[in-house]
Parts: structure tokens; sequence; C-alpha cells
């Protein structure tokens, strides 16, 4: 009995390494946690915007500055997104293709489909 009250008088003396060990276990997958969320919130600064049935979807977006919006073509036949005032301007996009631009700055950017001009959407960046 003697020896086991020893013992656990001794165990006070290593319990700073215990701690320091407990502490990184418990924190590690919280950091880790966190690091995660922010690589999540990091993709989240992109919005899709999908082609198909000669359409865009959506047709007007609001993004904040500094967002990518990725242009996906659903249809059979190639698109081009085309911004009016020539910010950007995809290659024709065939079945599954995209084309991604990053909104800079603020300002309204209306964009068409080259192929088919009655193709229309608008971007608002805020």
């Amino acid at each position: 009995m003697r020896i086991l009250i020893n013992k656990l008088r001794a165990a006070p003396a290593r319990l700073p390494i215990s701690r320091a060990v407990i502490v990184a276990m418990l924190l590690g997958p919280i950091l880790g946690a966190m690091l995660a969320a922010a690589a999540v919130a990091a993709q989240d600064a992109t919005s899709v915007v999908t082609i198909d049935n000669f359409t865009f979807s959506p047709v007007e977006l609001t993004i904040a500055t500094g967002t990518t919006v990725k242009w996906v073509n659903h249809d059979d036949i190639p698109h081009l997104v085309v911004e009016k005032d020539k910010a950007f301007r995809s290659k024709a996009l065939d079945t599954d293709d995209s084309f991604s631009y990053t909104f800079a700055s603020a300002g309204t950017f209306e964009y068409f489909c080259a192929l088919h001009p009655h193709m229309v959407g608008k971007v608002t960046v805020k």
C-alpha cells in the first residue's frame, strides 16, 4: 500500500508534461478544424452559373468583390461567355467545360453568349 501511496505522491511531478501532452492532444484537432473551416470559407468565394437549355442560371448574381464566378456549360452545344464591355471573354465552352473569372472591382457586369446573343446575364459586384 505504501508503494502505491509513494507513486501517487510522485505523480504530480510528472503532471506538467502530461498536461502539455493532453493540451496538445485537445488543441490539435481544434486548430485543425479551424484551418479546415478557413479553407472551406475560401472555397466558398466561388459562385457557379450554369448554362443549360440556352439560359444562364441564375440570370442575375450579386457577389462580393474578390469572388470568382464559374460558368459551367451543361448544354449539348458550345457557348461563349462575353461581358458587354469586354472585361472578360471565355473560349468556346463545350459540354461540361467551364470558365472562371474573379471580379476584383465593384460594378455591374452584363454578359451574353456570343453564339446565342439572346442568352444574357448580369453579375453585380458590391
